[in-house]
């Protein structure tokens, strides 16, 4: 395994880092936009039906197109960062398995609706790969990069199999021909495939290839925030507050707790624990409405998820001290 230098050099660089400003400017964006699409939809005569089509545009083509790119841009060093790729997928999982008990749970399993859980359970454990490579790199730079690749390239399959897998269950529909026909796990599985086998995007068309997922980062935050309604998180406040507790409190614990048992070296650990509390993924909103469910609950929780991200940040690099 490679060898990592102390806590130090990262202790010296977060010294030099203002928390909590730089983590609100780093969400800002993201969460204007939700507020843009909303107003948008709401107020002018861009309704419904205009997000209806972008809604499809970029579940279909947009989003697909993001992922594979942030798998394949960097190389997979599978061997010199084991502990890390251990510990991401043992954090993953540890959300699966948090999310999928919640209707099971004695005093709050009984308040659970089973169809609102199988849309919003995703939201526990998905994060956003776009503000996780943006923060990597404020945080630890190139290496950073490299060390947050590695875990949104193992992670996203699962994430994505674990998320469509009870909407299909519960949908009746069959659950291995969702997951072979879902572009966002076609589109994880086939970076990552690619990224093993050492392809590379050509230069001449990595530009395009670059504009395409910015424009799906824009658009699909607007479109989930014209879907939003904030009274459906009315209607499902113990499984709101379940999932979001997940993701931004237990999760950011779980790292802390992995990165010592695993033995990580500074910039492992800082990008993990990075990693543990990031919002949830914006394409939440687009999956659950693509497969007939309140696509309107899971945006306001992708809302709430990129509110809350300031604090889960703050509190998981936190635990460093």
């Amino acid at each position: 395994m490679q060898d990592f230098p102390s806590f130090a050099p990262c202790a010296v660089r977060l010294c030099s880092y203002s928390p909590g400003v730089n983590y609100v400017q780093l969400l800002f964006p993201d969460f204007s936009l939700i507020v843009i699409g909303f107003l948008l939809c709401r107020y002018t005569a861009l309704n419904r039906p205009v997000w209806q089509a972008a809604e499809t545009l970029v579940y279909f083509f947009l989003f697909p197109v993001l992922l594979f790119q942030s798998i394949v841009r960097t190389p997979l060093d599978l061997r010199a960062t084991s502990g890390l790729i251990g510990a991401g997928l043992f954090l993953i999982l540890g959300g699966i398995l948090l999310a999928a008990a919640l209707p099971r749970l004695p005093f709050i399993g009984r308040f659970i609706d089973p169809r609102a859980h199988a849309a919003s359970s995703q939201v526990a454990f998905r994060f956003n790969s776009f503000i996780g490579l943006a923060l990597a790199e404020r945080l630890a730079g190139a290496q950073g990069i490299q060390l947050i690749a590695v875990l949104i390239g193992v992670c996203v399959p699962i994430c994505n199999i674990a998320a469509v897998w009870p909407m299909a269950r519960h949908a009746g529909r069959g659950i291995f021909g969702e997951l072979a026909r879902n572009p966002l796990i076609i589109a994880t599985a086939s970076g990552l495939a690619a990224n093993l086998l050492g392809f590379s995007i050509p230069d001449w068309l990595a530009p395009s290839v670059s504009r395409i997922g910015a424009a799906s980062i824009a658009l699909g935050l607007m479109v989930a925030g014209a879907g939003m309604q904030f009274t459906s998180l009315a209607q499902a406040k113990v499984l709101t507050v379940s999932v979001l507790t997940i993701r931004h409190f237990v999760m950011p614990f779980m790292a802390w707790a992995l990165a010592r048992a695993f033995g990580l070296g500074g910039p492992e650990t800082l990008i993990l624990l990075a990693f543990s509390a990031l919002p949830t993924a914006s394409s939440a909103y687009v999956l659950a409405a693509r497969m007939g469910y309140d696509g309107a609950y899971v945006a306001g929780l992708v809302t709430l998820s990129t509110v809350l991200g300031v604090a889960s940040l703050w509190l998981a690099l936190g635990l460093l001290g």
